[in-house]
């Protein structure tokens, strides 16, 4: 149990979960004033539950009060992926607390299997399009919807928006990007990250031709939305590894991750390739889940470069001649990047 205290005084407990094979994620409650708070859930699969659950009760022996989830008054959801929300369907008939989430996610949590439907259906159009052969689409296609297939629609509480994007001493601010609805939740000088900001990983991103409101761009604006934050900040809690102490240095340290990601991009595009092709240079070998994961990422940082005129399609008469979707091939016409 990790324990920190802000300026404000308000408690924040770390819980550590087993989100999914080889993924550890974080969970926080946070309290302060009347406020008992859970910021994300877990994904619910394999001991996820149980671990939260364990980890409440640890929390009310150090505290010598019951802290477990009947005694919370909201639960915060820092964007909708399921490692984040999943543990939510455990939850909700174990406590009356408020159901908060943005409004761009806010679909992902109270109308899930049409969202997951729809948000197949646009991977399966991005993996043609990238080049990866029907066999292998209809297994990356299985894995993404195997990870989020038991999870069932529930009703969310508030949005953050609605709530003018505070609540007593929480503000939040909406961070697009890595997810559509994603937010960062300053409490004092404590900032919870989610996703969006990361202590060794540079956060997964995933074009925008799958999900609205994602892509590269929007990313990267929205790092710098986390910057102006940075003199009020002095400790960053992620939803995976470790606290992050310097966020203006971390900030700069994922920009270069994607610049030189970019420029690598460039650098095999002197060629035509696909994106799966680009995919298998960038990251090599790579199995299971991990492959549709290099595919997004791949696409992502294609997608910022096509819309920036760096790339050219070349083989541009197939796609006019087609009435189906075809692989696209990309070469760079302008090969390097000086500017980021």
């Amino acid at each position: 149990m990790n324990i920190y205290t802000t300026a404000g005084n308000a408690q924040v407990y770390k819980i550590h979960l087993h989100e999914f094979p080889g993924l550890i994620g974080n969970v926080y409650q946070v309290i302060t004033g009347k406020y008992r708070v859970l910021i994300d859930t877990g994904s619910g699969f394999g001991d996820s539950n149980h671990e939260l659950e364990m980890g409440l009760e640890e929390i009310s022996e150090i505290r010598g009060e019951d802290c477990s989830l009947n005694k919370l008054s909201h639960i915060f959801i820092t964007h909708g992926h399921i490692d984040h929300f999943g543990g939510l369907s455990n939850i909700r008939e174990k406590t009356n607390a408020k159901i908060c989430i943005h409004e761009l996610d806010r679909r992902i949590v109270s109308n899930h299997q049409e969202r997951l439907s729809l948000a197949a259906h646009r991977l399966e159009e991005f993996l043609t399009e990238a080049g990866v052969s029907p066999e292998q689409r209809s297994m990356q296609l299985e894995m993404y919807k195997i990870t989020k297939s038991l999870f069932r629609s529930i009703n969310v509480d508030l949005t953050y928006e609605a709530m003018g994007m505070k609540l007593g001493p929480f503000r939040f601010f909406h961070v697009p990007g890595h997810c559509a609805g994603h937010v960062v939740i300053q409490l004092h000088d404590c900032l919870f990250s989610g996703d969006h900001i990361l202590e060794k990983t540079s956060p997964h991103q995933a074009p925008e031709q799958i999900t609205l409101s994602t892509g590269l761009e929007t990313y990267l604006n929205s790092l710098e939305i986390v910057r102006r934050l940075v003199n009020k900040v002095n400790l960053t809690l992620g939803g995976h590894e470790e606290p992050i102490l310097d966020l203006n240095k971390r900030i700069d340290e994922i920009r270069l991750v994607q610049h030189e990601r970019l420029q690598r991009v460039l650098n095999i595009l002197t060629k035509p390739h696909t994106i799966a092709d680009i995919s298998k240079y960038l990251f090599g070998k790579v199995e299971g889940y991990t492959i549709l994961l290099a595919l997004e990422e791949t696409g992502a940082h294609v997608e910022y470069l096509y819309q920036r005129g760096f790339l050219q399609i070349t083989n541009l008469k197939e796609l006019e001649e087609n009435s189906n979707l075809v692989p696209i091939l990309y070469q760079c016409i302008v090969c390097k990047i000086n500017e980021f």
